[in-house]
């Protein structure tokens, strides 16, 4: 038995030089047989202490080689999944915030509790994800977005699902999806990550720094959603030392809202059409307000803009123009031809 399960299964921490040392046992495949599945459902239990969870990103972000390319100006966003099912809004705010100039990287999962994720909707809008830092570059470069794929994150993860086979690696979806916004080697200016409870701050908050290329803002809420909520009491943590913004529709001056105002289209044929609706102002006010809070949100962490209200004002404007669907449309249409700009800034981690 290995001593980070060993560690688990007691109640006690796991340090990072035990992780680490798990990790090389599992590529050498020296584990005992079902050991890799049976602490990740350990690892799923509450009882878990947020330190061995902050040990675990740490230990996989100090095992990683090879150059990683670096975007300066660019931001991200990516919520922790879980709490209420709400149609694509990150993706939608992502594609809206590229459209008025920002540079947006985003990285996303496949759906664990909902009907489809970021990565689910991509592919029914024929958007691959990139492959390599060289494909991310080149799609920023022509789209002023990016969608970036697994190469991005530890291979160790890749390694883990292939050991826990046949099983797969759906039941420990909540916790890789409160992990995984911490994992990525995606160097950028800032990150925005919505988190669906806020009893999950102060472990985000240890998480959050664990990760050294990128600030990373923490967005909570009163309902229940990882994302920004344009009718409800919303929080955006920007850091050790300074203030949370509150954002409520006093602030923004936005309309009254439930739920249902922001439900997934239920039927896989709809999912493309409603998001294109989405895109364009067509659903609700509630709806177009809370994509022009996200992405506004994401013009303000690019440092692109200070204000809300204005910032939210040019969201809605380009929705509604079509200027936003025209680049959705654009990024269809041009996936996968891509070719490697020159001149990006390169780090290495």
């Amino acid at each position: 038995m290995h001593d980070a399960y060993a560690a688990l299964l007691a109640g006690r921490p796991a340090d990072t030089a035990t992780w680490s040392s798990f990790w090389d046992e599992l590529s050498a495949d020296t584990l005992e047989p079902g050991e890799p599945a049976q602490l990740m459902a350990a690892l799923c239990q509450d009882t878990v202490a947020p330190e061995t969870l902050t040990c675990l990103v740490r230990s996989l972000h100090v095992r990683r080689t090879g150059p990683v390319r670096a975007f300066p100006g660019a931001v991200n966003v990516v919520g922790t999944g879980g709490g209420a099912s709400t149609f694509n809004v990150s993706t939608a705010a992502a594609f809206v915030a590229a459209a008025l100039g920002t540079r947006v990287i985003k990285t996303g999962s496949r759906a664990y509790s909902s009907t489809y994720g970021s990565i689910d909707l991509l592919d029914r809008l024929g958007i691959p994800l990139t492959k390599t830092y060289d494909e991310t570059a080149a799609s920023l470069a022509r789209h002023g977005i990016a969608f970036a794929g697994y190469f991005v994150y530890p291979v160790e993860l890749t390694v883990l699902a292939r050991r826990i086979l046949p099983l797969p690696m759906r039941p420990y979806g909540r916790l890789l999806n409160t992990l995984g916004p911490f994992l990525p080697a995606l160097p950028g200016t800032r990150q925005l990550t919505g988190l669906s409870s806020r009893r999950l701050l102060p472990l985000a908050r240890r998480l959050a720094e664990t990760v050294d290329d990128r600030e990373v803002w923490l967005c909570t809420n009163d309902i229940g959603v990882d994302e920004l909520i344009s009718f409800a009491n919303n929080a955006v943590h920007r850091g050790t030392g300074r203030p949370a913004l509150h954002l409520g529709r006093r602030v923004l001056n936005t309309a009254a809202g439930t739920l249902a105002d922001l439900e997934r289209v239920p039927e896989p044929t709809r999912v493309v059409d409603h998001f294109l609706d989405a895109v364009s102002g067509r659903l609700s006010e509630v709806a177009t307000e809370t994509v022009a809070l996200n992405a506004a949100a994401l013009t303000i962490a690019a440092g692109q803009e200070t204000r809300w209200r204005p910032a939210m004002a040019a969201a809605t404007a380009a929705m509604r123009d079509g200027t936003v669907r025209d680049l959705v449309n654009t990024v269809r249409a041009g996936a996968p031809a891509l070719a490697p700009p020159v001149g990006e800034a390169v780090a290495h981690g």
